[in-house]
């Protein structure tokens, strides 16, 4: 076991797959401030050792079931969170096998590794993806599931894996949190994207800007909207994560299994985004308007009442310009982090 967990037993006890990556990490840091004592188990192929911030870290690969048996057996949580997953989805469409391997097959080890512990609380990392073309907007979580591409596919066929083993077993109870499009980075500069090659606009509008890519392409500008491209709901990443944490704390009050959109319930045009990156930056960059990707829909927003009623959710981070700053931030810290050796030195 590599890695080591510290905390009084009285605490609550979190095991977090992915943990090591954007989103995660991001969880695994709220964890430890509010308290939790968290185990981190990542295969580091997307993540970095220095993202973890609070807790331990396994570095191990869900595949490896006697590995995965090894921690969760040590450890014994109370919940698991589960983020590790391949999420690029270009590359699903011509990998699909490794996308359902890593996204539907290694959930399955996860869960019926959970199951041999008697581990009963469950926080899934899902997508809007698994609406596709959703014909009515915004989305509410009861809209049917259609989704158009190998990677909404997997993360739907885990949530179908959910629903059932729910039924069968009516002690286990989960959550699945559909993320919309998370952006934006601790305020702390300490975390935030690491992509190698990303493909979220407002980060490659940010690379576009420090000359990392020599232009910004936006991919159609004939869309039904008010000025031809795109619409989508970006959320702060750290209002993500107090999503996380609320759900979380439902799960352990008694909670039942539920499903939440996570978004704000609006959204921005590719423009406006472009257009903010460059307000933020006060950079000029070039764009250009190409054809229409293959399954992007028009607009893409969600209902998120349901989290809001039944969560309490209230996000603190509801503005483009601060999810544009805090990206930009961390952006420019970026190469400091990757070629600086003390990683010790930002663990929390």
């Amino acid at each position: 076991m590599k890695g080591e967990t510290t905390g009084m037993n009285d605490k609550k006890r979190i095991f977090v797959t992915g943990g090591a990556g954007y989103i995660g990490s991001h969880v695994v840091k709220m964890l430890g401030e509010c308290g939790y004592d968290v185990l981190t188990y990542d295969n580091l192929s997307t993540g970095n050792r220095w993202a973890v911030l609070h807790g331990g870290l396994v570095v191990g690969d869900l595949s490896d079931v006697s590995a995965l048996k090894e921690a969760l057996s040590m450890f014994n949580p109370d919940a698991v969170i589960h983020f590790a997953a391949s999420i690029v989805v270009p590359e699903s469409v011509f990998l699909p096998l490794k996308y359902y391997r890593n996204n539907s097959a290694n959930a399955l080890n996860l869960l019926e590794v959970m199951q041999l512990n008697g581990i009963r609380r469950f926080i899934f990392s899902s997508t809007a993806a698994v609406y596709g073309m959703p014909s009515k907007i915004p989305v509410a979580e009861d809209t049917p599931l259609a989704p158009i591409n190998p990677y909404g596919s997997s993360k739907m066929v885990t949530e179908f894996i959910l629903r059932d083993l729910t039924y069968a077993n009516r002690e286990f109870d989960y959550v699945s949190l559909r993320y919309f499009n998370v952006a934006g980075a601790d305020k702390g500069c300490r975390i935030g994207q690491t992509y190698k090659d990303p493909t979220h606009l407002i980060t490659r509008a940010l690379k576009t800007a420090k000359k990392e890519l020599a232009k910004l392409q936006i991919f159609g500008a004939d869309y039904p909207t008010h000025d031809g491209t795109c619409i989508r709901d970006y959320i702060h990443v750290d209002d993500l994560a107090e999503a996380h944490l609320l759900a979380l704390r439902y799960l352990l009050d008694g909670g039942g299994s539920e499903i939440f959109n996570c978004g704000y319930g609006h959204g921005y045009s590719v423009r406006e985004v472009v257009a903010a990156v460059k307000r933020v930056t006060g950079i000029e960059f070039e764009v250009e308007e190409t054809g229409r990707r293959e399954g992007d829909p028009a607009v893409l927003i969600a209902d998120n009442t349901r989290i809001k009623q039944r969560l309490n959710w209230t996000p603190k981070f509801d503005d483009l310009d601060y999810i544009v700053k805090t990206a930009w931030e961390w952006e420019k810290c970026l190469p400091l982090i990757q070629g600086s050796g003390a990683f010790s030195l930002r663990r929390a």
